[in-house]
C-alpha cells in the first residue's frame, strides 16, 4: 500500500503559478511511477503528467506541455507539479497517483490515489 497526500492547491489569478506536492508513505516510493491527474466540475478525470521511478522519463498532456513541470525527490518521497502560466481552464481538483508500471495515462490503470487538492484559476 502507498498513501498519498497532496498539498499546495489554492486560488490564483490567470498567468500565475502554483506548485503542488504529493507526499508518499508506505511502500518504497522509488518503486513507483507517479502521475498527476485533474478533474474539473462536470468532467471526467484527465491525465496531466507522469514521471518514471527515477525521474528520467516524463510525459505530459498536450494541454499542459510547456507550462507544467513534473518532478520527484525520492529522498523526500515527494512528487511535485510546478504549474506556470495558469489559465481558468486549469481549474480542477488535482490528484496524484502511483503505480509500479511506467507510462500509464489512464486513471483506471493506477493503483493508489491521493485525496486531491483544489486549484482555482480566476480570470
Amino acid at each position: 500500500q502507498v498513501q498519498l497526500v497532496e498539498s499546495g492547491g489554492g486560488l490564483v489569478q490567470a498567468g500565475g503559478s502554483l506548485r503542488l506536492s504529493c507526499a508518499a508513505s508506505g511502500q518504497t516510493f522509488s518503486n513507483y511511477a507517479m502521475g498527476w491527474f485533474r478533474q474539473a466540475p462536470g468532467k471526467e478525470r484527465e491525465f496531466v503528467a507522469a514521471i518514471s521511478r527515477t525521474g528520467v522519463r516524463i510525459i505530459y498532456a498536450d494541454s499542459v506541455k510547456g507550462r507544467f513541470t513534473i518532478s520527484r525527490d525520492n529522498a523526500k518521497i515527494t512528487v511535485y507539479l510546478q504549474m506556470n502560466s495558469l489559465r481558468p481552464e486549469d481549474t480542477a481538483v488535482y490528484y496524484c497517483a502511483a503505480d509500479m508500471m511506467w507510462g500509464l495515462t489512464k486513471d483506471q490503470d493506477y493503483d493508489f490515489w491521493g485525496q486531491g487538492t483544489q486549484v482555482t484559476v480566476s480570470s
